[in-house]
């Protein structure tokens, strides 16, 4: 099966064209500032490669939505509708962002009541007129997006439901965010996400149509998926309502790739860019996810999100002194760095002058001392070797998966790693990963008066559903993780089944 896998990064747009298990090409083209440029320059230049009427599927990766948390740009306002009075009054939406980040996402807030207990019963009747009322003043105001979130609604949904009914009625058009969608047990954390999701709808709808008409300008006729933060793919509608689920896919698409390229299920990736080191800890093949709050752009959120650790270690790094970082010269090496006639001393310098990799003129260079080299070389291993050491679960030695454009800064020997392997297109395993990426479902979700046999299967079957929704062939499903957790607070033989199933995509 051919496919292309694109993964948008901020500076770079790498593209690979793979057949099967084999890689036939890769591209590194410059991310242009309307998306559309860089996508559209790297098919042309990977159809060169190959038969487009062969291709059977196109799979893109991108940091634009996370980047446009992080940098306040391309956001829109949205409402907030809390359903929860009495409940839940102190701490309104909002009440935990960044000041400067809250400033331009919050057009309105409202709460009413509704919500349910934790055991599944209604707090207080849902104020449907509340919600009416609240609905046209959002209308009023000009709003179009609206995130809704209910008091424990990954138990029952009926709130959330209902008010994007009446949503819907009031407000014809616009884009509405439930938070039992998106996030899991913890309210605040979950309205959070839900936030930033509505916030992101215009810049997702265009983003998302951009690669659509990239596409059709080719002479492309395959299926567009976009990569999620499991590591994992989602049809590109599906992507265009919820951005948020491809927050950590760079990331999560490099490890899938370093697993792709090895053959190895399970180890460390450390994945070093321009600017920035990504280490990630793959298990069975897919990125280790994280079971605490993940901060994106200073908002605190509870969702499916990988477990990485990022360090200021990059091929751009400045370099003063005894002094590594953390500012970097980012896009710019070629016009900064010394070995390319700038004057700014780089990572990147520092591996030139010891002979790591050659780029540029490394006569540029000869004037840094042997001993200088020598010591930031061994810095910048420390730097490695201790992020390494925070992200492992394990007394003993792990194998050290090196992927990157600037992998050459990782050392051949990592304190704590058995061994540390560099695969073939280590500089584009974002894009391959992308490019082999599989389809998933997962459900999450608080079963109660049926038994444990009864909760696990209803799940399995659920995860089986959507998986195939989302372009899976069914006879392909397998099980990757499972978690079943007894809830001794809530009545009825409650329990906590968390399943997710993943599989191969189908022909177009």
């Amino acid at each position: 099966m051919r496919r292309i896998g694109i993964d948008v990064g901020g500076t770079n747009t790498d593209s690979v064209l793979i057949d099967g298990t084999r890689v036939m090409g890769a591209v590194k083209t410059t991310t242009t500032a309307d998306v559309l440029g860089g996508v559209r320059a790297a098919l042309e230049q990977l159809l060169a490669l190959g038969d487009p009427g062969r291709i059977e599927a196109v799979v893109i990766g991108t940091t634009h939505f996370t980047n446009a948390v992080i940098e306040r740009r391309d956001l829109q306002r949205v409402g907030a509708l809390r359903i929860g009075l009495p409940a839940s009054a102190s701490l309104p939406p909002f009440i935990d962002w960044p000041e400067d980040l809250a400033s331009i996402v919050r057009g309105q807030v409202h709460m009413v009541a509704g919500g349910h207990e934790y055991d599944g019963r209604p707090i207080v009747p849902l104020d449907v007129g509340a919600i009416r009322d609240a609905a046209r003043r959002m209308a009023d105001a000009g709003l179009t997006a609206v995130g809704v979130t209910s008091i424990f609604s990954p138990l029952t949904a009926e709130c959330e439901r209902e008010a994007e009914r009446i949503l819907a009625e009031e407000m014809p058009g616009a884009s509405i965010t439930l938070s039992h969608d998106l996030g899991r047990i913890g309210l605040l954390e979950r309205e959070n996400v839900t936030l930033l999701n509505a916030c992101l709808q215009d810049l997702a709808h265009r983003t998302v149509a951009a690669f659509a008409e990239a596409l059709m300008g080719s002479s492309i006729v395959a299926p567009l998926y976009l990569t999620q933060n499991d590591g994992t793919i989602m049809r590109a509608e599906i992507a265009s309502r919820f951005p948020v689920w491809s927050f950590a896919s760079g990331p999560t698409n490099s490890m899938r790739g370093a697993a792709f390229l090895s053959g190895l299920e399970d180890g460390v990736v450390v994945d070093v860019g321009g600017t920035t080191t990504d280490i990630g800890y793959l298990k069975g093949g897919f990125p280790r996810e994280a079971n605490a709050a993940v901060e994106v752009g200073g908002v605190r959120t509870l969702f499916r999100m990988p477990d990485l650790l990022s360090i200021g270690l990059g091929g751009g790094t400045e370099i003063a002194g005894d002094r590594i970082g953390p500012r970097s010269v980012g896009f710019r090496l070629l016009e900064k760095g010394l070995v390319f006639g700038g004057d700014t001393l780089t990572a990147t310098d520092i591996a030139c002058a010891a002979g790591r990799i050659g780029l540029g003129d490394r006569s540029l260079v000869g004037g840094l001392s042997h001993d200088f080299v020598a010591q930031t070389l061994a810095r910048m291993g420390d730097m490695i070797a201790e992020a390494v050491d925070r992200m492992k679960t394990e007394a003993g030695d792990v194998r050290l998966l090196a992927v990157g454009g600037g992998s050459f800064l990782i050392p051949d020997d990592v304190e704590g790693c058995s061994e540390v392997i560099r695969v073939e297109h280590h500089a584009v395993a974002n894009a391959v990963g992308a490019a082999i990426a599989q389809a998933s479902g997962e459900v999450d979700q608080i079963f109660s008066n049926i038994s444990r046999e009864q909760a696990i299967e209803a799940a399995q079957n659920e995860a089986e559903n959507r998986a195939v929704a989302a372009g899976a062939v069914r006879g392909s499903l397998k099980l990757v993780e499972m978690e079943d957790i007894p809830l001794s607070y809530l009545p009825g033989d409650a329990r906590r089944v968390r399943i997710r199933m993943v599989g191969d995509i189908g022909s177009a």
